[in-house]
């Protein structure tokens, strides 16, 4: 019997996780700045719209209006999903407080309302922020992957890289916890200024997956995974 996956619709990418991230569990990206993060998240949000699958996107970081003119600059009609099956959550990380209890309390609740099959947090590092020690850290990300594991909705973490090891989050923390791991980065050739992007999925559980690193361009209107070339 087939496993049930979510795509991201992203040419080359599903191919490399067999078809695309098992339901029910959660991923993570994990990347450097100018990486494409962002955009990976959004073609997953924006995949499962289009199959009638209802989505949350958290974001931390932007404010709402933008992440609907990025989505829109993509040529999506973005409009027609807004409280139709698509909600974008905007947090503050700057307030602990209120963060800290919207993530954990309000967020599980509002996947339950909607019965959102897709959920993307960007960034979770600015969540992995607010806790002080890393015990604290741990135990919290723990409990708060599990509990979105059992609302058996798919989700996507994603993670700022650390600066020191682009392979690794900022907190080396969430690629533990996560139940597929892609890691996109930067790849330079024999001259500096030869730089391409290159994507990896270094962990997938409970399912075979490609372990080779390939390139990717990011467009305007599409991102595509070159998955015949070599990365050198």
């Amino acid at each position: 019997m087939s496993i049930p996956r979510f795509a991201f619709g992203i040419k080359g990418l599903d191919e490399m996780l067999s078809g695309g991230l098992i339901e029910g569990t959660v991923s993570s990206i994990i990347g450097a700045y100018g990486t494409g993060k962002t955009n990976f998240a959004q073609y997953y949000i924006w995949q499962g719209l289009v199959l009638g699958q209802n989505a949350i996107y958290i974001t931390l970081e932007e404010r709402t209006a933008r992440i609907i003119g990025y989505m829109e600059n993509k040529g999506w009609d973005i409009g027609q999903y807004l409280d139709n099956g698509f909600t974008i959550v905007n947090l503050d990380p700057s307030d602990f407080n209120l963060a800290i209890n919207s993530v954990k309390n309000e967020l599980p609740m509002l996947i339950k309302k909607i019965g959102a099959h897709r959920v993307v947090i960007d960034p979770v590092s600015l969540f992995e922020d607010l806790f002080h020690d890393d015990a604290t850290r741990r135990r919290e990300m723990m409990r708060f992957l599990e509990s979105l594991r059992d609302l058996n909705c798919t989700s996507l973490l994603i993670s700022e890289a650390d600066k020191t090891n682009t392979f690794s989050s900022k907190y080396n923390l969430i690629e533990y916890l996560s139940d597929t791991v892609i890691v996109l980065r930067y790849s330079r050739g024999g001259v500096i200024s030869d730089t391409h992007l290159a994507v990896e999925v270094v962990k997938m559980r409970m399912s075979q997956h490609s372990r080779e690193v390939k390139p990717y361009e990011i467009h305007q209107d599409s991102v595509t995974v070159y998955t015949e070339a070599t990365v050198f």
